[in-house]
């Protein structure tokens, strides 16, 4: 069972200098996949002096979202793993990947780095609003919390398959793109409805910028994803990595 794997760690993980790496590591990476993701809805906003959506304008995020993310998990793979999103970390603490206390150390720096990130977007835009993540009108809580958890489902049992499972073989070498690919094909069917947050780091960075903190709606995208990336690593880990679990690994 998963659950006979998950370790809480040492104390001393905090200041341990790979811990330490690897923590920057995700700030670096959760950066720079906030700063061009972002900022291709800010600058397609920009060319069309804040016109309404369009399938245009979600096709650009879904193909900025994806190259982005491709980049951020390649550059802190061999780091941390390339998580680059608390749901992803979760989802590998409770297959029994990464420990809780290491874990933390992730989600701090993937959240400082959507903050940072958000930050420097509206200085370098000459303050244009970072705006939160919103459900379209006529999308209920509910239907919203749902599918922010069956897309991040999706994402995180990717980076199961293509680059947690010892067993993957070659599909190492391709989950960067495979990640990347679920995430954008998720922006295409659910950004319309929810925006496709998936990460919770990119939903706080944005919230916290722009300051407009609306409940309950903002705790769909803080615990939707968190709860699909859970639910992702249980069932991988159940289903196909139940007998692999030798020992315990740091990191993806």
């Amino acid at each position: 069972m998963p659950i006979r794997s998950i370790a809480f760690g040492r104390y001393d993980e905090f200041k341990h200098p790979d811990t330490i790496k690897a923590g920057v590591a995700e700030f670096i990476s959760t950066f720079i996949f906030v700063f061009a993701g972002t900022g291709s809805g800010l600058a397609f906003s920009k060319l069309t002096n804040d016109g309404p959506a369009t399938p245009t304008g979600l096709m650009v995020a879904a193909i900025a979202h994806a190259f982005a993310l491709f980049v951020a998990v390649s550059i802190s793979a061999n780091i941390s793993g390339g998580h680059v999103n608390p749901a992803v970390t979760l989802g590998a603490f409770v297959g029994g990947n990464i420990t809780f206390l290491r874990g933390l150390v992730y989600i701090l720096g993937q959240v400082l780095g959507s903050i940072v990130a958000c930050l420097l977007l509206e200085f370098v835009t000459n303050g244009m609003s970072v705006e939160e993540f919103t459900f379209d009108e006529g999308v209920g809580f509910w239907n919203a919390f749902v599918f922010e958890i069956v897309m991040t489902f999706g994402l995180v049992y990717t980076v199961y398959a293509t680059a947690i499972d010892p067993k993957r073989g070659n599909l190492g070498t391709t989950a960067p793109i495979a990640i990347g690919f679920i995430v954008g094909a998720n922006i295409l069917a659910g950004g319309a409805f929810t925006g496709a947050s998936m990460n919770p780091a990119l939903s706080i960075g944005r919230v916290l910028v722009s300051w407009n903190i609306t409940l309950p709606n903002h705790l769909v995208f803080w615990t939707a994803p968190l709860i699909g990336g859970a639910i992702a690593g249980f069932v991988y880990d159940f289903l196909f990595m139940n007998q692999t679990h030798d020992h315990l690994p740091t990191s993806t």
